[in-house]
């Protein structure tokens, strides 16, 4: 292939882009740049994630080993249970399955897309 292509952004499908940009901006220290019912932008160093409404959105079950995946976002760091408690206060919620054990945990933005928090690797 000669071609390759940079990626401009993540957007992702949201029944409430306006909250679910204010958690994962508030989760990753980013920048809200829009925020409107209809779509809202999270950015940082160039790098941007768009939430998008969808009417009649519904986040996938979890865990669902049935029903199509969509997406999940892996989130380095420093100390899972600190992040962990953090993240539930700002709006997260944590299933009871958790595959990862030790290694990584689960929890689900606040409509319903899980997500992973993982230890960052030290060098």
């Amino acid at each position: 292939m000669t071609v390759h292509a940079d990626l401009a952004m993540v957007n992702l499908d949201s029944s409430d882009p306006v909250t679910h940009a204010a958690f994962y901006a508030q989760v990753l220290g980013w920048d809200v740049t829009h925020s409107q019912a209809e779509y809202a932008m999270i950015g940082k160093d160039g790098t941007s994630i768009g939430f998008g409404l969808v009417p009649g959105y519904t986040p996938p079950a979890w865990p669902d080993e049935t029903a199509d995946k969509r997406y999940h976002l892996d989130l380095y760091v420093d100390d899972v249970s600190v992040a962990e408690k953090e993240f539930l206060a700002a709006g997260a919620t944590r299933p009871q399955f958790q595959p990862g054990g030790e290694r990584w945990t689960v929890l689900l933005d606040p409509v319903g897309q899980p997500f992973c928090l993982c230890p960052r690797p030290t060098a």
